[in-house]
């Protein structure tokens, strides 16, 4: 008897690529892990981990658990636990992260905020509103 577990794969630990000179204007939505060194027009929502490349550019809106980022990044990012920001980065917009890291040379133009919990801003944001 096959054992159905074998043949089938799990995209969960492998890495989607787009690669450098290759652009996309639309929306991602993967549970995997994403490296982008082309450009993407358009929104990008994961469970898992996104690096941008030094060659990569995202125009658009992020929702991420993590996210690492060594080239360009235009608009509103989400991430619900570490943002890295490489020296070489360019990030110009919104931010909301669970936590923070940027190397010294890297051009951060964004208004930012941290939180522990992403789900906690969505409850927070009612109660003010209440």
């Amino acid at each position: 008897m096959l054992n159905k577990s074998k043949t089938k794969e799990s995209s969960l630990g492998k890495t989607n690529r787009i690669v450098e000179g290759t652009s996309l204007k639309g929306d991602i939505d993967t549970q995997g892990d994403f490296r982008l060194d082309g450009t993407l027009i358009g929104n990008f929502n994961s469970t898992g981990k996104l690096v941008i490349g030094v060659t990569g550019e995202v125009q658009g809106e992020i929702k991420c658990k993590s996210v690492d980022v060594e080239g360009k990044f235009s608009g509103k990012l989400e991430v619900s636990d570490l943002l890295s920001i490489r020296s070489t980065a360019q990030i110009k917009g919104d931010v909301v992260v669970g936590k923070l890291a940027v190397e010294p040379g890297a051009i951060f133009e964004a208004t930012c905020a941290m939180k522990s919990n992403l789900k906690s801003l969505n409850n927070g944001q009612s109660e003010k509103t209440a």
